[in-house]
């Protein structure tokens, strides 16, 4: 969760959580007699009346007083605390973001396992949590290994020191500065939510974020056996900037908070996804070079494509097995007819965006398919590929069907939402009244991921089902922790469909 400050918003859902301060104001009296220019002097009480009655405020004192509590209520912030259901979404996926780091960086194994399982810790915490997984008998990796190995991981992006606490937003600045931009000449941008915003205000900068900690004098030699020795094999400073070094490194270790970067998790595994989603329509032999394009990925900074230039790939080929006498003119015609653009002719770029998006439009045909048969999986692909309303006839036409099949098909897929229809008067001549036109649903997807989520909720609760039974001590103990093990592998299996709709 992440906690933002922000001005309190009338209406009666948002309460502080802590006791406000009082607002009251202390005024002293006016002098006795005294009155303000142009204003009559107090009026004598009525016969009878106490005398000790207060006389009336100065009215210059009413109005500071006023405008010093009205400073104070406009200062006055409270906390608001978010959760954000992505990152819950993410715990689903910890077992594919070891298998990650496995192949990566596998030395570094147990501290992105340890940031998983416990969310934020000092580096302090996850060398005390490291030593203690070793097993008995074995020799303990000194600190300083293992603040190499965590290294490795803030080099590549995997870790990253956690957003600020508790982020400043004010919701009336923010309204204000979306009306200035709508009056600017409208361009393409995206709507973000009030917690997407929160987040963006909480995040570092890349430089604040993924910043090392720094080594010490004494382990400037040990730096060179590290294969990310771009930053951490840097010049060590001396002289005076010696304490500021150590002073850095010791704040590093014992104060800031680190956590994983689900960000670089989510693109290797939407990079995994789309390699692997390609493989099947690969021609033989061409596979280890389709794998070296992707692992000799330049930047991780754009997260919609993959670029690598033909040196990195033939370096990557010579790693594998019986590819190392591959050459350019081998590499070239391969990456061209998997549809990847190049504009000198060493880098290669490949857009993951329409490789996902028509990951996605063959999802929901397949599940079109399987619940309505051939004949629906054919209109309904007409009818997306078209982008547009298409006439009755037209499809008729277009797909070589029976028309009373065509007919009951467009019904069915109508009644269950994923098209719509309209009526269209038809012109003089013509012999008809009238014609209906057909089009996909624009939020056929969104229908889509509700019945992902619903199908992950009842698997869910299916295992926790049984893990409730197998507590109990049932006697079929083997056939349940079966059947729990088949249900685990389904959602893993079905946590693919949901990231390519959410996440990629």
């Amino acid at each position: 969760g992440v906690a933002a400050r922000h001005p309190p918003r009338r209406g009666p859902h948002i309460r502080p959580l802590r006791p406000p301060r009082s607002e009251g104001v202390r005024l002293p009296p006016p002098p006795r007699g005294a009155a303000a220019d142009g204003d009559c002097a107090p009026s004598q009480a009525p016969a009878g009346a106490s005398e000790e009655l207060s006389p009336r405020p100065h009215p210059a004192q009413l109005r500071s007083g006023l405008l010093i509590a009205q400073r104070q209520a406009r200062d006055r912030t409270i906390t608001l605390y978010l959760a954000i259901f992505d990152n819950v979404l993410h715990r689903l996926r910890f077992s594919k973001f070891i298998s990650v780091i496995r192949a990566d960086i596998p030395e570094s194994e147990t501290l992105i396992e340890g940031l998983l399982q416990n969310g934020r810790l000092t580096f302090d915490q996850l060398v005390g949590r490291t030593i203690s997984k070793v097993p008995e008998g074995t020799i303990r990796p000194a600190r300083e290994e293992i603040r190499m190995n965590f290294n490795k991981l803030v080099y590549a992006r995997y870790v990253e020191r956690c957003p600020k606490a508790e982020p400043y937003f004010n919701p009336q600045e923010d309204e204000q500065s979306t009306a200035a931009r709508r009056r600017v000449p409208k361009t393409a941008e995206e709507v973000l939510s009030l917690e997407q915003k929160v987040v963006n205000t909480a995040t570092l900068s890349d430089p604040e974020r993924f910043s090392e900690i720094p080594y010490g004098m004494e382990d400037a030699s040990k730096t060179n056996d590290c294969p990310h020795n771009a930053v951490a094999g840097a010049k060590r400073k001396h002289g005076a900037f010696e304490i500021d070094e150590e002073l850095n490194s010791t704040i590093a270790e014992n104060e800031v908070l680190w956590r994983v970067n689900f960000e670089k998790f989510i693109f290797c595994l939407k990079k995994k996804f789309c390699a692997d989603r390609k493989k099947p329509k690969l021609k033989v032999g061409t596979h280890p070079i389709w794998e070296s394009f992707f692992e000799a990925n330049l930047t991780d900074k754009d997260t919609n494509s993959v670029t690598s230039s033909t040196n990195g790939i033939l370096e990557k080929l010579g790693q594998k097995e019986g590819t190392a006498a591959m050459t350019i003119g081998d590499i070239k015609p391969v990456l061209l007819d998997l549809q990847c653009t190049t504009s000198d002719g060493e880098e290669f770029t490949f857009d993951l965006r329409k490789m996902v998006e028509a990951c996605r439009n063959e999802e929901i045909e397949s599940l079109v398919k399987k619940k309505y048969g051939q004949e629906a999986f054919t209109i309904f692909r007409l009818l997306v590929t078209q982008g547009c309303a298409v006439e009755t006839d037209q499809i008729i036409d277009t797909t070589i069907l029976d028309k009373q099949i065509v007919h009951s098909t467009l019904y069915k897929l109508w009644n269950d939402g994923y098209i719509d229809t309209e009526k269209i008067a038809s012109a003089a001549g013509t012999g008809y009244a009238q014609f209906f036109v057909w089009r996909a649903k624009n939020t056929f997807r969104e229908q889509f991921i509700d019945n992902l989520y619903h199908a992950a909720l009842n698997l869910r609760q299916m295992v926790n089902y049984i893990a409730e039974l197998l507590l109990e001590g049932s006697k079929d103990e083997t056939k349940l922790r079966n059947r729990k093990n088949i249900l685990i592998l389904a959602l893993t299996r079905h946590d693919d469909s949901l990231m390519l709709f959410h996440d990629f």
